[in-house]
């Protein structure tokens, strides 16, 4: 059987074709899935899908109309994917439940440290062989507050690395971790943290209820020379309001790995066209922002950790088998 593979990045290809040797054939596409290239698929029983991929309404009945009986997505969020619909058409639909909490943190981390220490500027300086320190005077996190908005896996790995900075730690969930308790973690609600921390990040996923879960009045309560750290899902910040705080001079920081638009953009080379998204356009102009193309996950160690799930819930189908990571057909209700 020839499996299609949608989305698959140059570092991606040997990594899959490697994972699926001696069991199926993999055919690797760079190409997005979403209605124009959702034809390709004609013929495919098993496709497999990135995170950007549009799964709507549209795109699932070509799939289904060309014979496509199962997805695999190499992704834990799926909010890309209508479920509803993959239910009506009878599409099995898997997902990588977790992987390496800690390519995510440390990236978040990352973001952190380069908008505090504005390691960007400095870069871009010294290659112009201009060693001035103007305009580069970051702070000590050592003492200060990181409010941690999703304290799961990646939002414990979070706050291990936080913890290790020696930071006063506040937390916002549904649910207490323990973990992050004996670590000296304070659970307080969403408002007191955003008005005490010195550093934001965002560890939740996008559901209806976290959508915009930063917006005008979230952003309002938050310190003038706060860092907000967004390595989770796009749709969680209001794009619209954020821009307004910046442009108003406030924020030491801010770091982007993810835009509510993304979609088209992300994971494309737009060099020579330019790009039509305003707010997009607007945010890489801010000196104290750092956008970056939804890479915290892309480590070797994450990606292979993706790739043998995404072996495994072929596998699983092919068997009858059910597992944690599959979304369709979901489990009875009791």
């Amino acid at each position: 059987m020839e499996i299609l593979a949608f989305g698959v990045q140059s570092d991606e290809k040997p990594l899959i074709e490697k994972a699926f040797a001696g069991r199926h054939e993999v055919r690797c596409l760079d190409v997005f899935l979403n209605r124009d290239t959702a034809p390709i698929a004609a013929g495919h029983e098993i496709i497999s899908t990135s995170v950007n991929a549009d799964l709507g309404s549209g795109v699932l009945q070509t799939l289904a109309a060309g014979g496509t009986q199962m997805i695999a997505q190499r992704s834990t969020g799926f909010n890309n994917i209508d479920l509803d619909v993959a239910e009506r058409l009878a599409l099995r639909v898997a997902r990588v439940s977790s992987y390496s909490p800690y390519s995510v943190a440390e990236f978040a981390w990352t973001l952190a440290m380069a908008v505090n220490r504005r390691v960007v500027r400095a870069a871009g300086r010294t290659r112009d062989f201009d060693f001035r320190l103007d305009g580069l005077l970051g702070r000590d996190l050592h003492g200060r507050t990181a409010g941690v908005i999703g304290t799961g896996r990646i939002g414990e790995a979070f706050t291990r690395i936080a913890h290790g900075f020696g930071m006063e730690l506040l937390g916002w969930d549904v649910a207490e971790n323990p973990a992050c308790v004996e670590l000296g973690m304070r659970y307080v609600d969403k408002e007191r943290l955003l008005a005490e921390s010195d550093l934001v990040s965002l560890h939740v996923p996008l559901l209806p209820a976290t959508h915009h879960i930063i917006g005008a009045r979230a952003l309002a309560r938050m310190k003038d020379d706060a860092i907000l750290i967004n390595s989770s899902r796009g749709g969680l910040i209001d794009t619209t309001a954020l821009i307004a705080e910046l442009r108003a001079g406030r924020f030491l920081g801010v770091g982007l790995d993810v835009y509510e638009a993304e979609a088209g953009l992300f994971f494309l080379d737009k060099s020579l066209e330019g790009i039509d998204d305003d707010a997009l356009a607007r945010l890489v102009t801010f000196p104290n922002v750092i956008v970056t193309s939804h890479q915290a996950y892309y480590t070797r160690d994450a990606v292979e950790q993706i790739i043998d799930a995404t072996v495994r819930n072929v596998a699983d189908y092919l068997a009858g088998r059910r597992s944690e990571n599959v979304l369709v057909p979901a489990l009875p209700k009791d």
